[in-house]
Formats: C-alpha cells, sequence, structure tokens
C-alpha cells in the first residue's frame, strides 16, 4: 500500500512472480526462509520446470488473467514482483487490479539506463558501477517512482555481458533478500521519484544486426564494443578478406611499436594461439578467437599482413536500424 508517499505491507504473505527469471530457486529460497509463499505466473514463451513453486500460464491479460488474481490472493497481502514478463502492465491494471503493490527490479542506475540492451550498452560506455534497483511499476518503461537501490563496483575480471550478469546476480540475491525482509517487518519505505531530467534510453541491441566493428573508432572504444557482442551473445562481426567473422576474447594492448591510422585493423604479427592487430591509435588489440560461419576458431589460417574491415554500408546499416522483440516469438524484429 502507499500512505504518505510511502510504501509498506501490515501484513506480507505472498510473492507473485509475474514473468521468469533463472535464480527462481533462490528466490523461493529467500520467500520460504521469510515465511512467505511464493507463486510464478507466466506465458507460454517461457520454461520453467521447477516442481516445488505453483505455475500459472497466461497468454494474454485476458479475463481469466483477472478473476485468477481475484480469486487466488489477497491483495492487500501479496507483493506482484515482475521479472522480465512478456505482457504490458496498464494502468488501470497497476491501480485496480495490483492496488499499485506491483515492483520490479532493475539493474541498473535509473533513470540513466532505462530501456534494453542488458549490460552491453554500460560495457561500450566502459561504466564500472552495477546497481541493484526496485521502483514500483506505472504505465510508462522504467519510470516508476525507486524504492530501493544498492550500488557496488564490478570487479576487474568482468569484461564481458556474462561476467557481469554472473556478478550482479550475486549482488541481487542479497539485494533481493533485504528488500523483502524490509517488507515484512512492515517498514516504511519512502517513495523516490525519478527525475526525467536525467533520463537516458537505451534501445534493445541484436548482435547479428548492430554488432558490427567500427575499425575507426579508437581502440579502447573497439575494445569495449567487442567485449559488448561477447559471451553469451555471438560475437562482434567484421570481414577479413572475403570473409565475414566474428570476434571474441580480445584484450587491449600498448607494448608495440607505434603504427600510422592507415593499419588499422591490420594482422601486424601473428602467434600459434592469438594475433595483434593495430588500431587508429597507440594501442593494438590481441584477439585468441576469430569464429567463422561454423564457429570455428580460423586464427591459424590468418596471415600477417591480413586486414579486418567493415564496408561503410554495413556500418551505416548497423546504426539505422531499430531492434524490437517478439515476445511470442521470442525473437527479434526490425520495424520497416
Amino acid at each position: 500500500m502507499i500512505k504518505n508517499n510511502k510504501f509498506y505491507f501490515n501484513e506480507l504473505r505472498n510473492v507473485v512472480i509475474l514473468g521468469n527469471l533463472e535464480s527462481l530457486e533462490v528466490i523461493k529460497k529467500i520467500n520460504d526462509s521469510l515465511k512467505l509463499n511464493t507463486f510464478l505466473i507466466t506465458s507460454p514463451s517461457f520454461k520453467n520446470n521447477s516442481k516445488n513453486i505453483k505455475i500459472k500460464i497466461f497468454k494474454k491479460l485476458n479475463n481469466s488473467f483477472l478473476n485468477y488474481i481475484k480469486s487466488n490472493f489477497n491483495i492487500e497481502k501479496t507483493l506482484f514482483v515482475s521479472f522480465g514478463p512478456r505482457w504490458i502492465f496498464k494502468k488501470n491494471i497497476i491501480n485496480k487490479l495490483f492496488k499499485k503493490n506491483l515492483v520490479n527490479f532493475h539493474s541498473s542506475r535509473l533513470p540513466i539506463d532505462a530501456g534494453g540492451g542488458g549490460f552491453s550498452w554500460r560495457i561500450m560506455r566502459n561504466d564500472r558501477l552495477g546497481n541493484c534497483l526496485v521502483h514500483l511499476v506505472d504505465e510508462g518503461i522504467d519510470t516508476g517512482p525507486i524504492l530501493k537501490n544498492n550500488e557496488f563496483i564490478f570487479s576487474n575480471d568482468c569484461k564481458t555481458p556474462m561476467d557481469f550478469e554472473k556478478q550482479n546476480t550475486k549482488y541481487f540475491h542479497a539485494f533481493y533478500k533485504s528488500f523483502i525482509m524490509d517488507l515484512k517487518l512492515k517498514k516504511k519505505i519512502q517513495i523516490k521519484y525519478q527525475s526525467q531530467n536525467l533520463r537516458r534510453y537505451n534501445p534493445r541491441l541484436d548482435t547479428k544486426i548492430n554488432g558490427w566493428i567500427d575499425w575507426f573508432n579508437s581502440s579502447n572504444e573497439i575494445f569495449n564494443f567487442i567485449n559488448a557482442f561477447d559471451e553469451p551473445y555471438p560475437g562482434a562481426s567484421t570481414f577479413v578478406g572475403k570473409n565475414k567473422v566474428r570476434l571474441k576474447q580480445v584484450h587491449l594492448h600498448g607494448g608495440e611499436i607505434n603504427g600510422h591510422s592507415f593499419s588499422t585493423g591490420i594482422i601486424i604479427r601473428k602467434n600459434k594461439d592469438w594475433i595483434i592487430v593495430s588500431t587508429t591509435d597507440n594501442n593494438c588489440l590481441i584477439i585468441e578467437k576469430v569464429l567463422n560461419s561454423k564457429n570455428q576458431n580460423i586464427i591459424k589460417t590468418l596471415r600477417e599482413g591480413d586486414r579486418f574491415f567493415t564496408p561503410v554500408s554495413q556500418l551505416v546499416s548497423s546504426r539505422s536500424k531499430r531492434v524490437f522483440y517478439n515476445s511470442i516469438s521470442k525473437k527479434s524484429f526490425i520495424k520497416k
């Protein structure tokens, strides 16, 4: 409930997850430790084989969904938690059905990083600050008032989106428990409205569409860009000769003799397990994986003097196309 600009429960009994998340079993254990019931309401596109959680599936937020919520939960004693659902919650559902007891957990510093793109946008910007945050859900995208947050620093060994996600998950579990414990103890949490003057919206990214390397960027920008599309994604794309390849496991390297910006993309030295590639500035890149269309590492077939390049037309295409996500097929698409 919300009263005097504060969010709280007089009594919390249930936590209903709307959507899905990989660490659902961990969340249930936390709820169990606080003597809370855990339920999952999800859509057919999600797969969850949990045998310990009551699961209900709905394609749409139709009357069946509304009736299920009303008949199975005491709304005044239930927290609804949004974890990447495939539905859009409209204002009347948020206010009348959930009675504003609907929250969303976010892994960035809102309002700075609203939208999609996961950790990739932040890796490109070399953003090393993590943030576990929970906010009330309104009819906007990541615009609801903030209830609680916790900032932390990502460790130096975090390079790829997978690295960031793993470390963020560890912090998230502790943060989730802290927030739920506050509600269980009837703590009144001050609502903090987001400043829209600081808002930055990040559109979704698709590695195959957006992940093309611009070799005329600085070495640091290229390094961050390749990392941003590394695991669990297919890798940043470019060409060598007539072949399209994807690059992974890259290191920023300053131990070579300075070259000229015209040499950017050229393999200037080769080892049996890695290559050194020139850039526009004094740093080079050490690259361990150059993957072909069959996902095979072709490092051994490359020669010193070969050049990586990306046609201008491909770079224009990667920047001019906006990616959207089909919640049913779970595939990206471009609006024409």
